[in-house]
């Protein structure tokens, strides 16, 4: 299997110059995407003889448009095509194809929607990066509003490819026919909201093209992280499969790490610890079972645990309290050998001190630094040379890194994760992994229901399971968000955060069955 690539605008256009460059017409890629455009028309309107309105640009894309036109009329539906500009003015392959087309061009306006089944939205594409207006804007709202399933070319007109946000109208297509490579605007939200489902269609563009262009955004599938799965060997045992180590919170608070150590057991780990106060540890130990325990005690008892080596990697932050007593034990653990997890309030904790609230960690005390603050977190992780992984919500985030609250997802990732040297994972629907080094993968498969109170924890716990069997950071970590998807999925509608480490077996049999 080979990673999955997403390509930006400015990649994608390389694609193309790159295949030209090497001997193939751009007519002939524009006559092979338009053909790839009019195959998933008829898959959408397979009665013969049915309505399709064409709303071309004034560029390539409405260059394939007008391909599309011709083949379809072909093929024996009725169509109509209307010209956002003047046909004049067509430059290049565009001009070529539609001096190709035979039949009327009409005004780019509602009226040439009229009486449509399908209407193929062939205006712009994924290069745009101005919001719609006047005549475009008019002609989006009326694709919008004819009331019949919508055909987008490249990505839906009035979308940015490489992030998938919109600053104006936007066309929401029911399919979207992309070519080559998907752009991360496909996958990121909203973008994939007003796609709908792609399909990506090959039109000659060689492969080769691709060790040239080096793209450093893949989709986060098992292609990515297959081959440095952890695969048990018959001759394994449980130490040889780690030990895992979740920090508790307080004794009130202590379901988040046990759904963290849960998760991590299910997914591999060998042994898993819970450590924490000793009311704390009361509260764990009636509920686990294979999940083993520890009280640990002020001021070094955290440290000393965590002087075995073979606890080789550690999750802190789950329901453990934002106040100086979490900054601390953060601290502790980031000056093991382990690898580390940070999630939820092992984050918060050290952001802007107005966001803190009180103490609800287990060793309290007065070595933690009252003015712990990103910068600080930055310089214990840059100097270790054991991998950490960041968990945060896009609140969490925000909070930790206000100047990169707004923009692009999958550059506010890259630039946190270049900042802090760690993976970052910044969940949501299409969560994004990125690694220091700028490689990112995006996150399809999650399903809606995971949105539920817990979830996060579990995919902590993943995570950390697959650190402790000692898989590479960036792949661990986008494993361990493809695995928490799947899971929800398998599952369905009803899934509460327990059910997710229980149905994991099921998806792991698939998976290495690979």
């Amino acid at each position: 299997m080979h990673p999955i690539e997403l390509l930006t605008t400015a990649e994608m256009a390389d694609a193309d110059r790159l295949a030209i460059a090497g001997g193939i017409p751009g007519t002939t890629l524009m006559e092979t995407a338009g053909r790839a455009v009019a195959t998933v028309a008829i898959e959408m309107l397979p009665r013969k003889g049915g309505a399709i309105a064409i709303a071309c640009g004034p560029g390539n894309n409405g260059g394939d448009g007008f391909v599309a036109a011709r083949l379809l009329a072909e093929a024996g539906y009725r169509v109509r095509v209307a010209l956002l500009g003047d046909r004049g003015a067509l430059r290049g392959d565009a001009a070529v194809m539609a001096g190709q087309w035979r039949g009327p061009i009409e005004p780019p306006t509602a009226e040439a929607l009229t009486g449509a089944d399908l209407v193929i939205d062939a205006l712009f594409g994924a290069g745009l990066t101005r919001p719609l207006d006047g005549p475009a804007a008019e002609l989006v709202a009326a694709i919008n509003a004819a009331g019949v399933p919508v055909l987008a070319i490249d990505v839906p007109s009035g979308l940015d490819g490489t992030t998938g946000q919109a600053t104006g109208p936007v066309v929401d297509a029911s399919r979207t026919a992309t070519f080559f490579r998907r752009k991360p605007g496909h996958l990121l939200m909203p973008g994939r909201r007003h796609c709908g489902p792609v399909t990506l269609a090959d039109i000659g563009i060689p492969a080769a093209t691709l060790a040239t262009i080096a793209p450093r955004a893949f989709v986060n599938a098992p292609a990515l992280w297959n081959s440095v799965y952890p695969r048990p060997a018959l001759d394994d045992h449980k130490y040889r499969r780690g030990h895992a180590v979740v920090v508790s919170g307080p004794p009130d608070r202590t379901g988040a790490a046990r759904l963290g150590a849960r998760a991590a057991l299910r997914v591999g780990a060998g042994l898993v610890t819970v450590v924490g106060s000793s009311a704390a540890t009361a509260m764990n130990a009636a509920h686990l079972t294979a999940v083993m325990v520890a009280a640990l005690s002020a001021p070094k008892g955290l440290d000393d645990f965590l002087a075995d080596t073979r606890r080789n990697a550690v999750l802190i932050g789950p329901a453990a309290g934002v106040g100086p007593a979490t900054v601390e034990n953060v601290l502790t653990v980031l000056a093991s050998p382990a690898a580390v997890v940070l999630d939820a309030d092992a984050l918060t904790a050290f952001a802007e001190r107005s966001e803190r609230g009180a103490s609800f960690g287990f060793l309290g005390g007065p070595a933690a630094p009252d003015d712990a603050t990103p910068d600080t977190l930055a310089t214990e992780i840059r100097q270790r040379s054991a991998p950490v992984v960041m968990t945060p919500h896009d609140g969490e985030f925000a909070r930790l890194f206000p100047d990169l609250a707004a923009g692009p997802k999958v550059e506010r990732a890259r630039h946190a994760a270049a900042r802090m040297g760690a993976v970052v994972v910044l969940k949501g629907p299409d969560t994004v992994i990125a690694a220091p080094d700028g490689r990112a993968a995006i996150n399809e498969n999650a399903p809606p229901w995971l949105a539920t109170a817990g979830s996060g924890d579990v995919l902590a716990g993943l995570v950390l399971g697959l650190l402790a069997q000692r898989m590479p950071a960036f792949e661990a970590a986008a494993a361990a968000v493809w695995l928490h998807g799947a899971a929800a999925a398998e599952f369905g509608p009803g899934l509460i955060a327990e059910d997710l480490p229980d149905v994991l077996p099921r998806v792991l049999q698939d998976l290495l069955a690979i």
